[in-house]
């Protein structure tokens, strides 16, 4: 793939307007990205699944399907979430799966430990998830216990949801309801194994992942297995070093990475009334994360230069202190536009290393973290992040359009950053897809885009804006921002002029 050039440099002329360049070569749109990017990721924490996918299979007030919401299902299939991991995150690895089939008021229960220590009925099970996959029409992706489990309880897992013959475990998903398999391709084999999923050393890790990885053949039965090891905690280069180094390719499937835009572990900030540094803080980290992507991505070269193995970034989000009043174990912050900031440049990130980026998902898709649903009762609201997941679903498994880019700085005191974000792709239809973020804070971006290749004769797009970074979608206003129309693009021949304001992302479309 032609590498993305990307160089921000100041361009204030004296007496005339800054002008941010970029550069599509539509003539060299080869590699795909991969709709796995747009994954997302559901949790046994706070809210997320109880009160959030599941309000149970008795409830009369919230109209629900198998007791999962069909406002939910109704919202996660507009956006086309591409893959959906569970259970967890740290709860995975205190998980234990058979816990969670069989009747209902036949399971045992479990103290959740690692968020809020709250009792764990154990209701929402394999059954409900997968099931809960076919409604929304996305893959499930299965994080498998390491930490406190057993070789034995994963392979065993593997085949009851997946073995389409007589087995003991296919045998028993037959007794518990479910005649055909769900042939789950996504596996984790533990999840975060350099911390809560049990300290381990890269070199111990690596063993261990082998260890499991034996017993869960790629190619089992009628489902490709694609197993992915816990990767690293964002910078950590020497883990993905060791990984690369020790396990064999036939083995990897993809490499995980986590990165939360954070300002500070012990000082998170608020997510809603932030000031302007905070902004730019959080700024700062979200885009570090293609310095992630780029480091990591040489590392795994070394071993892997024909690019077999993924690097799954399998948590991603805006990282802030809990609203007040609720449960710091519970994980529950609200969603600006900051966050929709966020989510644009991140995607875009990936869209640009799609060559090596072909999963990932965002933390968490209900109620916790960086969500792009927040419930209460039976209100559901839709938040920036989700819009601009929305707008950017045009790109799944289109054909990524490299660019060349000359921006503004977005400048704070004696620190700057890239003011515009940007990629773009080519559809199965030849239609061109761009999307755009400009973070500035109080600066309009006027942009020039030079089309090589192409000959499209329309544009259009919409946009998402709203008057305060700080502003964000409440249950009683729950439509305060969502995209509109946007009118500020121009095309003339092979170039196009757009008009950026403050704090916004774009998706324009350009058409034969």
């Amino acid at each position: 793939m032609k590498r993305l050039l990307f160089a921000c440099t100041t361009l204030f002329a004296l007496n005339s307007p800054a002008q941010n360049n970029l550069t599509f070569n539509v003539d060299a749109a080869t590699t795909t990205i991969n709709k796995n990017i747009y994954g997302h990721f559901a949790e046994h924490l706070g809210h997320c699944i109880y009160g959030g996918f599941y309000v149970g299979e008795g409830n009369t007030k919230i109209p629900n399907t198998n007791g999962v919401r069909n406002d939910v299902i109704d919202a996660l299939k507009k956006l086309k979430i591409a893959n959906l991991r569970w259970p967890g995150g740290c709860f995975a690895d205190t998980y234990h799966w058979k816990d969670g089939i069989g009747p209902k008021d036949k399971r045992p229960t479990m103290v959740n430990a690692w968020w809020g220590g709250v009792t764990e009925d154990n209701s929402f099970g394999t059954h409900d998830f997968l099931n809960m996959c076919e409604l929304i029409g996305t893959e499930p992706y299965l994080a498998g216990n390491v930490g406190s489990g057993t070789v034995q309880e994963l392979t065993d897992w593997v085949q009851y949801v997946n073995f389409n013959g007589k087995s003991p475990m296919s045998d028993q998903r037959q007794q518990n309801g479910r005649e055909k398999p769900w042939h789950v391709t996504f596996w984790g084999v533990g999840n975060e194994a350099w911390g809560c999923g049990g300290n381990m050393t890269p070199e111990h890790y690596a063993d261990v992942y082998r260890q499991y990885a034996t017993f869960m053949p790629a190619g089992s039965n009628e489902t490709k297995i694609f197993r992915i090891a816990s990767g690293a905690n964002s910078k950590d280069y020497n883990w993905t070093e060791v990984l690369m180094k020790k396990i064999p390719l036939n083995m990897l499937g993809g490499v995980a990475l986590h990165h939360y835009s954070v300002i500070n572990w012990n000082k998170k900030g608020p997510a809603i009334d932030f000031n302007e540094q905070q902004y730019f803080q959080i700024m700062k980290q979200a885009l570090f994360m293609d310095s992630l992507v780029i480091k990591h991505s040489a590392i795994m070269d070394k071993y892997d230069p024909e690019k077999r193995v993924a690097l799954v970034v399998d948590e991603w989000g805006g990282w802030y202190d809990v609203e007040p009043g609720t449960n710091p174990g519970f994980l529950y912050q609200q969603n600006t536009m900051r966050d929709a900031m966020i989510a644009g440049c991140t995607l875009n990130i990936f869209h640009n290393h799609c060559d090596r980026v072909r999963m990932a998902n965002l933390a968490q898709a209900i109620n916790v973290l960086q969500a792009v649903i927040l419930t209460n009762e039976e209100k559901l609201i839709l938040t920036p992040t989700y819009h601009v997941m929305e707008m950017y679903n045009v790109h799944q498994n289109a054909k990524l359009v490299p660019l060349t880019i000359k921006c503004n700085d977005y400048v704070l005191g004696n620190e700057k950053l890239p003011a515009v974000s940007a990629s773009a792709s080519k559809d199965s239809t030849g239609a061109m897809h761009i999307s755009l973020v400009n973070i500035d804070s109080k600066n309009t971006q006027d942009i020039n885009i030079t089309l090589e290749g192409g000959n499209y004769k329309t544009v259009g797009g919409r946009i998402l804006a709203s008057a305060k970074l700080q502003d964000y979608n409440s249950f009683e206003q729950p439509a305060k921002i969502k995209p509109a129309a946007f009118q500020g693009a121009a095309l003339k021949g092979k170039t196009l002029s757009v008009k950026m304001p403050p704090f916004s992302v774009v998706v324009l479309e350009l058409k034969n």
